[in-house]
């Protein structure tokens, strides 16, 4: 009984994906062709199913042990007795016009078409290559259970990986960069390795797995050959690079993940030629940047229009001057409810702890200063959002030369509440836009004052930032910061959290 099972199973990995891709293939074939081709979507209907019935009555053994099919089996049964072969998707461009159609996007936008396309482009090579880029996680999974980066150092063997390019998608903020990308992303199929990821969160996860892997001769190589086990697809949002450390990672890592390869697909407010620029040791990082370039289509998006800021006016949540101070202490307290806010410690990555000065009901307060004054980063943002969804933070400042650093840490702190859909309490001196007013980049200063775009000479205003990572940073969360507090988005959170 245990034999034939096991023989099922066996049986079925070639046919189920034969079948998956016969399934596509003729829906792209009909999109084109739809009235003519409608009396051979039936003949395909009546051989699937034919075919189908066939295989899972023979898988069986006989009628008796029948009853022992595997589940797998038993689903397969299911699903093709109840699904039609014409409900397969027809990729990014197909839903990016349902949603048109059902009003949950704007429509008009060229430079937002032409992204999709792209990414549609994309998508038809991966259905095309499917089983070269070994993308199934299903077929792979034997593989893997032999430890793929073992068996790699035993067995030296060619890469039989299709050469898929991938997308870097890059452009100003607000401009549907992060929407159209998880558009993609959700019209993969479910059993493809596929990961979508913020890019903070990617780099903590690959230092802790450096952090696992000390005195391999190259852990780089091994965290690559761990990461590509489960992912061949990647998709990073947010691509910013800041950190010394991070860009010298970047280069060997990405050199050894598109060895494997890896596909990637990401976003970012910078073009690939500016990523990092100005930053210590760059001439390290360029061979990352051609490396990126070689493998991905660099693709901008130039639309003018920042989506974020479309929705209504400020709800309340964001409060300006200190005076609203016992405001914000008040409107965390409603949100609590009834609970009695304490203090909470925190775990974080690698054993770090975080103190939470109050939290309760799934809602924390913490100063500024204990949040972005002190030596925390993006690993400590995500750790306080496995535990809360709302954060009430008070006194933020108005950035500049003086607390560039702090200012650093709270665009990452924006970017961490934005991508865990979190809730935002705050008190600052000024509206959004005015807190970061004194941050530019070398471009703009020059247009303020000539003697102000270097970073070395003494600036006609004292508190004057000028640095190009801020610079483009701030812009995204002033956008983000708006969007937090729109109606829209918190009667999202509502429902989400309801």
């Amino acid at each position: 009984m245990l034999s034939c099972q096991g023989s099922a199973s066996r049986n079925m990995r070639p046919v189920i994906r034969s079948l998956r891709q016969i399934c596509r293939f003729t829906q792209r074939h009909e999109e084109g062709h739809s009235a003519t081709n409608k009396s051979i979507r039936q003949q395909n209907d009546v051989i699937l199913s034919s075919s189908t019935s066939r295989l899972l009555s023979t898988i069986g053994c006989n009628d008796e042990g029948s009853r022992f099919v595997s589940p797998r089996v038993e689903l397969l049964r299911n699903m093709f007795s109840t699904v039609p072969t014409d409900s397969v998707t027809g990729g990014p461009m197909v839903e990016y016009k349902n949603r048109i159609s059902s009003g949950d996007l704007v429509d008009g936008d060229s430079f937002q078409v032409d992204t999709i396309q792209q990414l549609q482009r994309l998508y038809d090579d991966l259905i095309e290559n499917e089983e070269a880029c070994q993308l199934d996680r299903y077929q792979s999974s034997e593989i893997s259970g032999r430890s793929r980066w073992l068996w790699s150092r035993l067995i030296s063997q060619p890469s039989t990986h299709a050469s898929v390019k991938g997308l870097y998608l890059y452009g100003g903020v607000g401009t549907g960069k992060t929407m159209l990308m998880d558009l993609f992303y959700g019209q993969l199929p479910a059993d493809w390795r596929k990961k979508r990821i913020h890019f903070h969160d990617f780099m903590l996860n690959v230092h802790s797995r450096l952090q696992m892997h000390k005195g391999v001769s190259d852990p780089l190589d091994l965290v690559a050959a761990e990461i590509s086990d489960e992912a061949i697809i990647l998709c990073l949002d947010e691509f910013m690079v800041t950190d010394v450390a991070d860009a010298m990672i970047l280069n060997r890592l990405f050199r050894h993940l598109f060895g494997k390869g890896i596909i990637l697909v990401s976003t970012s407010n910078r073009a690939p030629d500016q990523l990092y620029e100005g930053g210590l040791q760059r001439n390290l990082f360029l061979p990352f940047i051609d490396t990126l370039k070689e493998k991905c289509i660099a693709h901008p998006i130039g639309s003018a229009v920042d989506y974020r800021q479309l929705g209504s006016a400020l709800e309340g949540f964001y409060f300006v001057g200190e005076q609203c101070n016992t405001v914000l202490k008040q409107k965390f307290q409603t949100l609590v409810g009834d609970e009695e806010p304490t203090p909470q410690t925190v775990e974080v990555i690698m054993g770090r702890r975080l103190q939470v000065p109050l939290g309760a009901n799934g809602c924390a307060y913490i100063p500024f200063y204990d949040l972005c004054d002190r030596p925390l980063g993006a690993a400590d943002y995500f750790g306080l959002f496995k535990r809360f969804h709302t954060l009430a933070v008070d006194g933020v400042p108005k950035f500049g030369y003086q607390n560039r650093t702090a200012a650093y840490r709270f665009i990452t702190l924006v970017d961490v509440i934005y991508e865990n859909k979190g809730r935002l309490l705050c008190m600052a001196e000024a509206a959004p836009i005015e807190l970061f007013e004194n941050i530019v980049t070398v471009a703009e200063a020059r247009k303020r004052s000539p003697r102000s775009s270097s970073r070395s000479q003494k600036h006609d205003d004292p508190d004057l930032c000028v640095d190009n990572e801020l610079g483009f940073a701030k812009d995204r969360t002033i956008s983000r910061l708006t969007e937090l507090n729109s109606r829209e988005y918190l009667k999202d959170f509502e429902a989400k959290w309801r």
